[in-house]
């Protein structure tokens, strides 16, 4: 109830954020529409542009930025913070709670895989515009290390994967977004990997792997299921 405006990319609940009224997106936010809402604040991303976050100022609405945050340990604060902004500091502490209580359970049983790990390699991107997974130190990287399973682009420093090196890796299992799958399991080379071959392609969503929220739980969860 406290929610009056949400941008174009905020898709769930899907029951919750169809009522919402939009207001754009990261470069490109309606900020007539937002203004007239009359929001007590707005809470906004880093990326969004200096000139949008002045205009808004300039209205007299504060406007406060949540890091994105990289680690799914770094959630916790974010939590915290967002629950002292809205007057809300018990529920969020124990929101908190229980998620690091989760999370905490999910790395106890990704410890006792030890030896037992399966390749995967999730698909961030792939076709002509070149192959993309997610490296080192990315929140994706600790949610397949989570989940008992070992990142194919754990020794990659950038987002790029080549080719050569995806068929040399031959993962075990491939995780990919929803709406790629089809086209992914029907285009060579891709379509020559042992993991589609044997039916071991599992789409997700993507709201639940690309960004760094309480919903990577759920995910890893989902891929901790399939390897075994």
């Amino acid at each position: 109830d406290k929610l009056i405006g949400i941008s174009d990319f905020c898709q769930y609940p899907p029951e919750g954020t169809a009522k919402i009224p939009r207001v754009g997106g990261l470069t490109n936010c309606h900020v007539e529409s937002l203004l007239a809402m009359q929001p007590d604040v707005v809470l906004i991303g880093s990326i969004v542009a200096r000139e949008t976050v002045e205009r808004i100022e300039n209205a007299g609405i504060p406007v406060i930025a949540i890091r994105a945050e990289s680690s799914l340990n770094d959630l916790v604060p974010t939590i915290k913070t967002v629950g002292e902004i809205l007057n809300e500091t018990a529920r969020a502490t124990d929101t908190a709670k229980i998620f690091q209580q989760r999370l905490e359970i999910l790395r106890q049983n990704s410890e006792t895989d030890n030896g037992r790990t399966k390749k995967v390699y999730y698909v961030v991107g792939f076709g002509a515009g070149g192959d993309f997974t997610a490296p080192a130190h990315t929140h994706i990287d600790e949610m397949i290390s989570l989940a008992g399973g070992c990142n194919v682009g754990q020794k990659l420093q950038t987002w790029n994967i080549s080719r050569e090196y995806l068929f040399q890796q031959d993962p075990d299992i491939i995780i990919i977004r929803n709406e790629d799958l089809d086209a992914f399991i029907h285009t060579p080379p891709y379509s020559s990997l042992t993991a589609v071959k044997t039916g071991h392609v599992h789409p997700i969503e993507s709201g639940t792997i690309d960004i760094v929220s309480p919903r990577n739980l759920e995910a890893i969860e989902k891929i901790r299921e399939l390897k075994r």
